[in-house]
């Protein structure tokens, strides 16, 4: 492979992808963060990209002076994640961006011909009509073992099945669902995750976003994609045939698997993360989720019914009632009444541009800031 762009490389997975590229010896060309100047100036003085940006403007140009004395070439402002995306020395990007700001560097990417890895769920979710799907590696160890999977076909396929650990709070009763506290929240039994995954994955939110995310991905109505708990994390998600014979992906429950399987694809090769020793593994156990004590889930299935814009709206109304649960301004059931209340108000549009998807995006986000004061 030729170097590859990461996006959000001061993240959770941009940081572990940074191990997987030194160990599988691959290039970074070009790095992008939002904010986090010091580890982004670390990261270009270790690996020595071509390009770094920053979408904070003045940490950026803090960052240029902090270069100066290196042949890294430094960009800031919102469209500089894009202007790396489409280096012309990556042969590859891989966004692990989060939110939808996200969007723009994967349409920047693919318009530059770039194979994509994608990490960022909220591009697809808002923007999954604008992407192409032929031109995407999923990085989501979901998504990834699902893309594994199909690599037997797609001929009988009867419908793909996303596994969940069901977070924290999986084990409570609805009744104690009402209680449950944003410090709860962060406590995941499984992955470790930066805050805003660990609490969305506590919400089921994560699982609504990677619901979206697979129909875009695999070209499935709904109806096709089925969620199920998996506390063990190990079988990271299945697909079923008209036979009704299933093939699954087990793993040890690292990140690293999935972005290594993305950035080597379609070669394999030994991998950072301890192999999976199935006799000593904990006996594996699958439950359906409670949709309502999990109303978030059941939000994501409607979003992706509806379809359109839909999908950014449901993002963008999860994300500030996610944050507003953390925060202790809301409990946890108002963040799915939240979300399905945004989505009855907001004007979906059926085909919509990226315009159009930026405009659900802000109405939604005002509508749901709202109804939180």
């Amino acid at each position: 492979m030729n170097g590859v762009a990461l996006l959000g490389s001061t993240g959770n997975i941009g940081v572990q992808a940074l191990d997987v590229m030194e160990r599988c010896g691959i290039a970074p060309v070009a790095l992008a963060a939002r904010r986090n100047a010091s580890l982004l100036e670390e990261q270009a003085r270790r690996y020595r990209p071509a390009l770094v940006t920053l979408e904070n403007r003045q940490a950026g140009k803090a960052l240029a002076i902090a270069l100066a004395d290196t042949p890294v070439k430094v960009r800031f402002g919102p469209e500089a994640a894009a202007e790396a995306a489409a280096h012309p020395a990556a042969g590859a990007v891989l966004n692990a961006m989060t939110g939808i700001a996200g969007l723009p560097p994967s349409l920047a990417a693919l318009s530059a011909g770039k194979r994509l890895l994608l990490a960022n769920k909220e591009a697809l979710v808002a923007g999954g009509s604008l992407l192409r799907p032929r031109e995407i590696i999923p990085v989501d160890s979901e998504h990834s073992a699902i893309f594994q999977c199909l690599r037997a076909g797609r001929k009988g396929l009867r419908r793909v099945i996303l596994t969940a650990s069901g977070g924290p709070f999986r084990s409570l009763s609805r009744e104690a669902l009402r209680e449950a506290s944003p410090e709860q929240a962060m406590r995941h039994p499984v992955w470790r995750m930066g805050p805003k995954v660990t609490a969305d994955s506590a919400l089921l939110i994560n699982k609504g976003l990677e619901l979206i995310e697979a129909m875009w991905l695999f070209g499935l109505p709904p109806e096709r994609i089925d969620v199920l708990i998996h506390p063990q994390g190990t079988v990271h998600s299945l697909v079923e045939y008209a036979d009704g014979a299933l093939l699954a992906q087990l793993g040890t429950p690292d990140m690293r698997l999935p972005i290594q399987y993305a950035l080597l694809y379609p070669r394999r090769a030994p991998s950072l993360a301890a192999p999976l020793d199935l006799a000593l593994a904990e006996p594996l156990t699958f439950a359906r989720p409670d949709m309502e004590a999990f109303g978030c889930l059941a939000a994501a299935y409607e979003a992706a019914k509806l379809g359109g814009s839909a999908g950014a709206c449901y993002n963008a109304a999860a994300e500030v009632a996610s944050r507003a649960f953390t925060q202790g301004k809301i409990p946890f059931p108002r963040v799915a009444e939240l979300i399905f209340s945004a989505l009855g108000a907001i004007h979906i549009t059926a085909s919509p541009d990226i315009g159009a998807i930026y405009a659900a995006d802000g109405e939604t986000r005002r509508f749901v800031g709202e109804k939180i004061k």
